[in-house]
């Protein structure tokens, strides 16, 4: 149940086994439904969350509608770091989108594992700083990229999200209605087939 977990740590970080054996001891594990909501808008999160198999997708609703932020698939972490550091409520929903399995850890464990395993506080390090830059790098597709480019760019650079998320959380990521999406794809596959 661990191996994921402990390759994903170990690509980072180095740990001894005893020290991947005492994080492994903290984690809660968690099963999700397809469709079912990990936390709500309003909930605090009071948990950093491992997929160690599924995919989550967070989202916003404004004015009745849901607008995706992002998409985590196996071996990836998740939290709303807005929430988690500061205890307010977060503004997000956390969907699963397939049957997904989460390894939890709560901010409690976690701070006494960055306190007891000065590799693992790195590694903490490191993974939010990759979520500074993930962010970033969106934030700027968003600004300066047109929806045909931004859904180039998603085919290329994150397959995962083309091969298994359905076209309308697809479009509503890319910041367009279905319909557009659906045109933009025609537009590409007629393109591809009269070069």
């Amino acid at each position: 149940m661990y191996a994921r977990l402990k390759d994903n740590l170990q690509r980072h970080v180095r740990l001894t086994e005893s020290e991947s054996d005492h994080i492994c001891a903290k984690l809660i594990v968690k099963q999700l439904r397809r469709k079912e909501l990990f936390y709500s808008e309003g909930q605090v999160c009071r948990s950093v969350a491992f997929v160690n198999s599924g995919c989550l997708r967070y989202f916003y609703v404004k004015e009745g509608e849901e607008r995706t932020g992002q998409f985590f698939f196996e071996n990836a972490w998740y939290t709303d770091y807005e929430s988690f550091l500061t205890g307010q409520p977060s503004k997000q929903n956390i969907q699963a989108l397939e049957p997904t399995e989460l390894l939890l850890l709560s901010k409690k464990d976690l701070y006494e594992l960055y306190d007891a395993i000065p590799a693992f506080e790195r590694f903490g390090r490191i993974m939010a700083e990759n979520a500074y830059l993930g962010s970033r790098k969106n934030n700027m597709a968003l600004l300066t990229l047109n929806p045909e480019e931004r859904y180039l760019n998603l085919i290329a650079e994150r397959p995962k999200v083309i091969e298994r998320i359905p076209l309308k959380y697809i479009a509503s990521y890319l910041g367009v209605k279905p319909e557009s999406l659906s045109r933009i794809r025609k537009r590409l596959f007629d393109s591809r087939r009269n070069s």
